[in-house]
């Protein structure tokens, strides 16, 4: 039996955005997470030198493995062994292999909805069974040691993302602890993707590491980094774990591009320039929050982190993608239907990725605004005439 995977609707509206593109238009690409600041420079300097210099091949960088374990040390309190660092091709391949060296097929594993699609499609292809957990502006939609404690029957696993895809949502150091503690004591294994750690504006994340030293941990280049399209991720397994991770990846994978790990140690020192790279992102973040009242927007979720606004357009709509592909063709303004994140609720939300330059989100608001406007008037005057 071949498992039933669902579409990703932000990559089909990707596609439209860069056919409209193609035809002339002029379009803002706020439907992906990706950031527009690029790589640091330093980093793009060392790729040029390995160029030059090196035919490439199959390889794992030691020293990069060692300055990850360091920077546990150094940003969580966290000590790793450079054998529990595992160097994947983005983040995505390193989900495949926490899900696989922890569970069998069948296996139950819990996660917040809304909650990246990704999550709950890559259960299903890998014949595991997602337990989504309805999640509202009560829990700031994250999951909580209580609805966790509440599920009967006891799930297998547990994913969990702070800050979050799609709300941009931080748990709290002591829900964190919570939910640590129900998992110990249920045997529930944790996978934490943490991969926009670095990406805060009103509170620093925690690694789930702090608090479960038994957890699989997912993270990287993309996101703080600037580096989506290198393709260089890692994860970070307990001892118990590393035969296993380590066989599935030289097996499914062999080993990162040999350019990106390269450019990847240089950059996790960059700091000065990462920070200003957040810095673009906080700004980008108010000029939107301050925006919301004149594009009718009143509910989101609190973006703590990450790069996105999730919004509530229930007033406008049931059908958050065809209203994503409308405010696309006539605005050039693309962003992310709700229903990616969301199988249940989703219909009626939104996502605004604001990872683009300032100078784009100024120009999307501008084009927004009369948008949502006119929008809002139709719909008011349907509810009227009812």
């Amino acid at each position: 039996m071949v498992a039933k995977v669902e579409p990703f609707h932000a990559m089909s509206i990707g596609r439209l955005a860069y056919e409209l593109a193609e035809g002339g238009r002029d379009v803002i690409h706020m439907e992906y997470g990706q950031p527009s600041t690029g790589a640091p420079a330093a980093a793009i300097a060392k790729a040029h030198e390995v160029l030059d210099s090196e035919p490439g091949g199959y390889w794992e960088n030691i020293a990069l493995l060692e300055r990850i374990a360091r920077h546990y040390d150094e940003a969580y309190g966290v000590k790793l062994d450079r054998e529990q660092v595992i160097l994947t091709c983005g983040a995505s391949p390193a989900f495949v292999l926490a899900l696989t060296s922890l569970f069998e097929p069948g296996a139950r594993v819990a996660l917040a909805r809304p909650g990246y699609v990704a999550y709950r499609n890559t259960l299903k292809t890998l014949y595991l069974e997602p337990v989504e957990v309805a999640c509202g502006p009560t829990e700031r939609y994250q999951i909580t040691a209580a609805a966790l404690d509440a599920l009967d029957p006891v799930p297998d696993g547990l994913i969990v993302a702070s800050p979050a895809n799609p709300t941009g949502t931080i748990i709290a150091p002591e829900e964190l602890a919570a939910i640590a503690k129900v998992c110990r004591r249920k045997g529930i294994r944790i996978v934490s993707d943490e991969i926009y750690h670095g990406l805060s504006y009103t509170q620093a994340a925690q690694s789930m590491l702090q608090y479960a030293p038994d957890a699989v941990v997912v993270n990287s280049f993309s996101k703080y980094y600037s580096m989506a399209g290198w393709r260089l991720g890692w994860l970070l397994v307990p001892p118990d774990l590393v035969d296993a991770a380590r066989a599935r990846m030289s097996n499914l994978f062999l080993t990162p591009s040999v350019l990106a790990q390269h450019a990847g140690l240089v950059a996790f020192d960059c700091r000065e320039e990462l920070a200003g790279h957040v810095e673009v992102y906080a700004r980008n973040r108010e000029l939107l929050l301050a925006a919301l009242p004149r594009l009718g927007l009143q509910k989101i979720a609190p973006p703590d982190g990450a790069f996105y606004i999730y919004a509530d357009v229930s007033h406008l709509t049931d059908d958050c993608l065809a209203l994503c592909q409308q405010l696309l063709r006539d605005t050039g303004v693309a962003t992310a239907p709700g229903i990616d994140f969301d199988p249940v609720d989703g219909h009626r939300f939104m996502r605004f990725s604001f990872a683009v330059s300032t100078a784009l989100v100024e120009e999307a608001i501008e084009r927004m605004v009369p948008w949502f406007e006119e929008r809002a008037h139709t719909a008011n005057a349907k509810t009227t005439a009812r």
